[in-house]
């Protein structure tokens, strides 16, 4: 049997301070308060404490001592990597990173895989405040979060009262798409939405899944498009909508292959993200669909794919969304009352919405 490998004991606080003659106070003081030590002790301290192996002070003991960890929760109920992944997503958290370094605090993620019932990592989160972005309204990591005593600031949905919120408003922006197609002749529609709740459904959507959906942005904007096209003399109940549980551009062409194989009749696709148009998009080249000729598409958030193509889409600024709620999370305790910021959205219309194809015209489609 080999000889046992001798390691050096890590050097501490105590054994530092003994080392270089000072108080443990001293020592302390050059990581937490340097201003407290001429410049010359602090660097023979810190050069001691390299020379020695000494790592700093605990950060889990001087939270325990401060009552603060230095780190803001993002919850999103998602798997992690679509936080890399979603370029909205990605924007988001770009926005929030950047009030997290402005403030000089650290971000921790905390993703919820969906249909995880398990909300052990939002209690063992060690954070000053949470950041939720975008959960339906029966999440039980939302409620975990709200059971914590410390600040929260909600991006998009929920819209719970009593807490802060940041997001765009929903109804309106989608208004104005509803409107520009209803001014181009449309009449004859179909929708491409989001997941409208926690349980996995990937086909057409009955009107009461739509009012009842516990992701509160989906069920506003089908509200809104309801609103207009019925005011256009369009039975709501008669519009097919179709439902993805994922967020992908495979999924948005898997729900308009399923959406035109159904009502090849439909002379626009309005699509609730720009991810799911681009699949929109994808579907009708493989059916050698024409767009906007023989079929508009329309999205939501204003990527820069989405922008490179010329969809016809609504802008929202996805990272001036994750800046804003992290300094509202961080200035909370100067504040005595909830406060919700609404940001300014833009209808981009570019190059994939035009008038419907007459009966006149010859549909290529197939």
């Amino acid at each position: 049997m080999g000889r046992p490998i001798r390691t050096r004991r890590q050097a501490t606080l105590a054994s530092l301070a003994a080392e270089l003659g000072v108080s443990r106070t001293t020592v302390s003081n050059a990581y937490n308060r340097p201003d407290q030590l001429s410049p010359e002790l602090r660097r023979r301290v810190l050069e001691t404490a390299r020379r020695l192996g000494y790592p700093g002070p605990d950060p889990v003991a001087r939270s325990l001592r401060t009552r603060r960890a230095g780190a803001v929760g993002l919850l999103l109920t998602e798997n992690l990597s679509y936080a890399f992944r979603d370029p909205a997503a990605v924007g988001v958290l770009e926005g929030l990173a950047l009030a997290c370094e402005d403030a000089s605090v650290g971000l921790h993620l905390v993703p919820a895989s969906p249909g995880r019932e398990d909300v052990a990592a939002v209690h063992r989160a060690g954070v000053d405040g949470f950041v939720v972005y975008s959960v339906p309204d029966d999440d039980p990591h939302l409620a975990a979060v709200l059971e914590r005593p410390v600040p929260t600031v909600i991006i998009d949905q929920p819209s719970l009262e009593g807490i802060d919120r940041v997001g765009p408003d929903d109804a309106a922006a989608v208004g104005k798409i509803a409107e520009h197609l209803v001014g181009l002749g449309h009449r004859q529609v179909g929708v491409i939405c989001m997941r409208l709740a926690r349980e996995r459904n990937d086909d057409f959507v009955s009107p009461a899944r739509q009012s009842g959906a516990h992701f509160h942005v989906q069920r506003t904007r089908l509200e809104a498009l309801a609103v207009a096209f019925s005011a256009a003399g369009v039975d709501w109940a008669g519009v097919p909508v179709v439902e993805r549980f994922d967020h992908t551009v495979d999924d948005g062409a898997s729900a308009a292959r399923q959406l035109l194989d159904a009502y090849p009749q439909i002379t626009a696709v309005i699509c609730t993200s720009d991810i799911l148009a681009l699949g929109a998009m994808a579907e009708a080249e493989r059916r050698g669909l024409r767009v906007p000729q023989d079929l508009t598409v329309t999205g939501f958030d204003g990527i820069a794919e989405a922008e490179r193509i010329g969809l016809t889409t609504v802008h929202q600024p996805v990272l001036e969304k994750g800046k804003t709620a992290g300094r509202l999370l961080l200035s909370s305790g100067e504040r005595s009352a909830p406060k919700v910021i609404t940001l300014p959205t833009e209808l981009r219309i570019g190059r994939t919405s035009a008038p419907p194809r007459t009966v006149e015209e010859p549909w290529f489609g197939g």
